[in-house]
């Protein structure tokens, strides 16, 4: 997912399975409900830089986490693995896949320190374990003893799902459109059932103006590009609040672009909910319908039709879909910028921070601007 161009790598393929998706979601529910009361408020994100110096040993944690580690984090909860334990590519996070004695597979995802509180997890786990409940083809975490779905190893939190086989699509034919269409309207009637006090808002201030602040003072944003691109940021934001203000927002994907939806025998799934926050519900479709062609326009109705078989859009908020793609490219560039001291994004984006990087990210902004 660099901005302007690639989606981010954390794809972990691990749904649970129709059949047993809600005896897993109810099992979920009361885990959920038990772990959140025992830890009301034991976690709270701080400003980024009075953070940095108390997150830099579980970074360092985190960033060599050891095949053993892994193992000790799974075995807590009772489980029992052979100790083959494999890596997954990942980004913002730490996945592995662990194959257990009864011949499971589950894949670990350890978070990044310092990114979510536990509530914030726990608010997406609740989210999963809903969707699951309504028999979408979504991946509730387990539980991993005392029923809990979230739990911590040296300083880090993390959590356990059944792995599963499925495959991206590059291209969809009609019907397959308007499948995921019926699907992302199925998960907005679930996400707009309740809130989600502990995840962040789509708002400007989130996706521009704090951005902004870590790329400028941060170093990275520099030279004669700089003014133009901090001016083009603020006019696209300010464009774009007043549209977000008469959205209406709930709970969504987040970040649901094609890599984030699987494949299987029977049917897709979606996965990697980490993204999940609440805003206007076009957010989960514009990335499955991106560019202004003729076939990304009738790829775009297709999906539409699918959509308003369950869902009711008010088409007025496609009009967003431009200046969300802005602030998506404004927020990965801050994205990528605030993990710079991780190996693995400094090998994944070789490119981030050259003076060829912020021309491109400035000429696509500029152009999204000019069309607003």
């Amino acid at each position: 997912m660099a901005p302007g161009a690639a989606e981010r790598g954390e794809r972990p393929s691990t749904h649970l399975g129709r059949g047993a998706a809600s005896r897993e979601a109810r099992d979920a529910r009361v885990a959920l409900e038990r772990h959140r009361h025992a830890h009301r408020g034991a976690v709270r994100l701080r400003p980024l830089r009075a953070a940095i110096a108390t997150l830099l040993p579980l970074a360092a944690d985190f960033y060599s986490l050891t095949p053993d580690r892994v193992l000790d984090a799974v075995e807590v909860g009772g489980l029992r693995s052979t100790g083959r334990c494999l890596p997954l590519r990942a980004f913002e996070n730490r996945v592995y896949e662990v194959e257990l004695e009864d011949e499971r597979r589950l894949v670990v995802k350890f978070y990044r320190p310092g990114r979510w509180p536990r509530d914030a997890i726990l608010d997406e786990h609740a989210f999963l374990a809903e969707l699951a409940a309504a028999e979408l083809p979504v991946v509730p975490p387990l539980d991993l003893g005392a029923a809990a779905t979230l739990n911590e190893i040296d300083g880090i939190f993390y959590a356990a799902f059944p792995r599963v086989r499925g495959r991206t699509l590059d291209e969809l034919d009609d019907e397959r459109l308007r499948q995921i269409g019926r699907l992302v309207a199925r998960m907005h009637g679930v996400g707009a059932a309740h809130d989600a006090p502990h995840r962040p808002r789509l708002t400007v201030d989130r996706y521009v103006h704090e951005p902004l602040e870590v790329l400028i003072s941060g170093g990275l944003l520099r030279g004669p590009l700089a003014d133009r691109y901090r001016d083009v940021a603020r006019r696209i934001a300010d464009a774009t609040a007043p549209l977000l203000a008469r959205a209406p927002a709930q709970r969504i994907h987040g970040d649901l672009h094609w890599g984030n939806v699987l494949w299987a025998a029977d049917g897709p799934i979606l996965v990697d909910f980490d993204d999940f926050l609440v805003g206007p519900p076009v957010q989960d479709l514009w990335l499955l319908s991106r560019g202004d062609s003729e076939e990304a326009r009738r790829g775009r109705e297709r999906l539409l039709e699918g959509y308003q078989v369950f869902g009711e859009l008010d088409r007025s908020t496609l009009a967003l879909a431009e200046p969300l793609r802005a602030l998506r490219i404004i927020y990965m560039s801050a994205w990528i910028a605030r993990r710079w001291d991780d190996p693995s994004f400094r090998a994944g984006f070789p490119a981030f921070g050259t003076d060829q990087y912020w021309a491109a990210e400035y000429e696509a902004l500029f152009a999204i601007f000019e069309s607003l």
